[in-house]
């Protein structure tokens, strides 16, 4: 069965997709489950963090963008998005927590990466980025020179 013949099983996942696309952070909020957690290698963030970081990256790079791949349902249940996405840091880069990052006008392209997610009755509980070289979050430190990426 595909994506959009399963539409209504997921569509937190499809409205996560849409917030992330039109930089809509109430959308992305709301296809969230209060206890999702956001896993990388470095760093778990919940959901007050997830969109903060969000937040600041969309305000630092006012042109990020997305395109991705159909959803896949994965063995284990949940679903994995191949994404490509990117933009050009043209405003200050202000993550709660961390030195901010004057404007650099560098632009920053995360090589294709699967990001996957679980899916509750509440919405997604969990966004695991499949940790690339050069893949976000913590390629776009890299890519604007920051020494020591946070995540």
């Amino acid at each position: 069965m595909s994506f959009q013949e399963n539409f209504h099983e997921n569509e937190a996942l499809a409205s996560y997709m849409e917030g992330l696309k039109s930089h809509d952070i109430a959308i992305i909020g709301e296809s969230l489950s209060e206890n999702v957690k956001f896993v990388t290698s470095v760093k778990t963030m919940t959901k007050p963090a997830i969109l903060e970081f969000l937040t600041a990256l969309y305000a630092g790079f006012p042109d990020w963008n997305y395109d991705h791949d159909d959803p896949v349902r994965e063995n284990d249940g949940s679903y994995s998005i191949l994404w490509r996405q990117g933009g050009t840091h043209n405003a200050m880069l202000a993550f709660p927590g961390f030195d901010a990052v004057p404007a650099t006008r560098k632009t920053v392209v995360i090589p294709e990466q699967s990001f996957f997610y679980r899916i509750g009755s509440e919405g997604l509980t969990e966004i695991r980025p499949d940790p690339i070289p050069g893949g976000a979050p913590r390629g776009i430190f890299e890519q604007i020179g920051v020494e020591q990426p946070p995540l």
